[in-house]
């Protein structure tokens, strides 16, 4: 035998050594012959001690009966919805490994751990005297009868936050997760402010007293959609520009009806009107900027910042309550928003007077949309897609396909093509004129599956959509809540379910973040701060100096 302090090695090598080996340890046969290595006993202790000093033996979870919050393809590390981690524990995560070529194949899951939307959870019974309907909440009855006529009875949580702060008057920051109702949480204070200031005649150029601007003509249509159909009623004309069109398109609409007490445009649209004087904001008493993430960002932060300057942005809520001197209320409102968005505000506003509304779900993964991570092959990925589509049959709803570029929407649609699959493609190097009509094809159910970019995740009302696949995993984590966000909303039948292909090591390392969120029940990192980040302060030398 081995004297204490030395390891056994190569004795049981072959067959017939490890019989022996057998036979001897049941006390029959011969010793077998052994090779022995001798370990020093200081080489023993720090042995020992190194897993639990540098932390690499980490306990398996146990998989308890009961319903699960994260199935994993291997069951030893699949998560139970009753446990909860420790502040300083560290996870077991399913992705831990694959950045390695072999982890192909491998998958896990978040499940439902509710049916609702979190934006239509009951009122809490501590805030029931806050008004649990939109008659309580300050609006009048003729916008509440519109409302009704429309099938809109309760108001959402964003809803029931915003409204009565944004009537209160003052520039807001409103952010809230994705389908909850924020467009909705804006408009009715709008007509409400509208309805209760008396209409100042016609004028030309056109100066709208209200202005929302959003960064696709897809989305503009939409939200013109939903006003028109409340403004009908109301008394009140909404007029939409978009660009793509020449300037002939946007003056045409413009002359069509000059006296538009609601202007709903995209940034480019409008700064060309502005520049040729068809336009003029003099007279605007609210300013929206919805999807602010993109409004704000570099292909758009240029011409946003041209519409603050010649509004006239008031700096505190007395302002935007004085009739005669009319001041612009501005409204932010967003999922998700960039840093730096308290330095572009700093220009034109007080931001001392600056409130910010945000909703207790914000950034936090859905918890009423199954999402499932699948680890695959780049050569695998389209068809795993085509068994996902037929999988789905004619009776489910809608699918929608993100892709990361133009390119990929194409080839992609060319597949789909050869199975006989119909659908639609949605991409920003598409031509005006094509891209006219295609998402309200889809919206109607003339389609069932669309292939678009991320120009389809922002905003859209995709309630009739089940079934969303990332068949290029997004490039950060705004982009993958946005795009969750397309199912799952309020007015959707069903929840809905989210697949997302992940291909590249880079793609990795973005899924471990989100898993190790999902098993803490926190929000996703990195996300925080642009809320959070304390808006610069001006300083009362510099502005007494000017």
């Amino acid at each position: 035998m081995a004297a204490p302090g030395e390891l056994a090695l190569g004795g049981a090598r072959t067959s017939a050594a490890r019989l022996l080996l057998v036979r001897w340890a049941q006390g029959g046969g011969p010793r077998p012959p052994e090779n022995v290595v001798r370990i020093p006993r200081a080489l023993q202790l720090r042995l020992a001690r190194e897993p639990r000093r540098r932390g690499r033996e980490v306990p398996v979870v146990p998989t308890r009966a009961g319903k699960l919050l994260l199935r994993s393809r291997r069951p030893q590390l699949s998560q139970p919805r009753c446990l909860t981690l420790g502040r300083w524990e560290r996870p077991l995560l399913v992705s831990a490994g694959w950045k390695h070529r072999r982890a192909c194949g491998d998958y896990f899951q978040l499940e439902r751990s509710q049916e609702q939307a979190p934006a239509l959870a009951p009122q809490p019974p501590r805030a029931a005297g806050g008004g649990a309907s939109f008659q309580a909440l300050g609006l009048g009855p003729a916008l509440v009868s519109a409302l009704r006529s429309l099938s809109v009875t309760q108001p959402t949580a964003v809803q029931r936050r915003a409204i009565p702060a944004l009537l209160r008057g003052g520039n807001a920051l409103c952010a809230a997760e994705t389908g909850s109702g924020k467009t909705l949480a804006y408009l009715l204070p709008l007509f409400q402010k509208l309805l209760s200031r008396p209409a100042l005649g016609p004028a030309w150029p056109p100066s709208p007293r209200s202005l929302v601007l959003l960064p696709s003509r897809e989305l503009a249509e939409q939200v013109r959609s939903v006003a028109s159909s409340l403004g009908r009623s109301l008394g009140l004309r909404v007029r939409e520009i978009g660009g793509g069109r020449g300037m002939a398109s946007v003056k045409n609409q413009l002359r069509s009806d000059p006296d538009a007490d609601l202007l709903v445009s995209t940034p480019g649209a409008l700064c060309k009107a502005l520049r040729k004087r068809m336009v003029r904001l003099e007279r605007l008493c609210w300013l929206v900027l919805d999807e602010a993430d993109t409004l704000l960002d570099s292909s758009f932060l240029d011409l946003v910042e041209e519409v603050l300057m010649q509004a006239p942005i008031a700096h505190s809520p007395k302002e935007v309550a004085d009739q005669w001197d009319i001041k612009t209320q501005l409204v932010i409102v967003g999922a998700t928003f960039p840093e730096g968005l308290g330095q572009l505000l700093s220009k034109v506003t007080d931001l001392g007077h600056f409130i910010t509304l945000t909703s207790q779900n914000l950034h936090h993964l859905l918890p009423h949309v199954k999402q499932k991570f699948i680890r695959l092959k780049g050569s695998d990925k389209s068809s795993e897609l085509l068994q996902l589509i037929k999988d789905q049959g004619p009776s489910s709803g809608a699918v929608l396909v993100f892709c990361n570029n133009a390119s990929t929407v194409n080839w992609l649609g060319y597949i789909l093509d050869d199975h006989k699959i119909k659908h639609l493609r949605l991409q920003g190097q598409m031509p005006a004129a094509m891209r006219a009509g295609i998402f309200t094809t889809f919206q109607k159910g003339q389609r069932d599956v669309l292939i678009c970019t991320d120009l389809a995740s922002r905003g859209l009302d995709t309630s009739r959509v089940e079934l969303v696949v990332n068949y290029d995993f997004p490039s950060t984590l705004q982009d993958y809540l946005h795009r969750v966000g397309r199912v799952g909303r309020v007015g959707s039948k069903v929840p809905g379910t989210v697949v997302s292909f992940v291909t590249h090591r880079w793609d990795v390392d973005l899924v471990r973040k989100i898993e190790t969120a999902a098993r803490r029940r926190t929000s996703l990192p990195g996300m925080e701060t642009a809320i959070k980040e304390p808006l610069p302060k001006t300083d009362p030398t510099q502005a007494d100096e000017q």
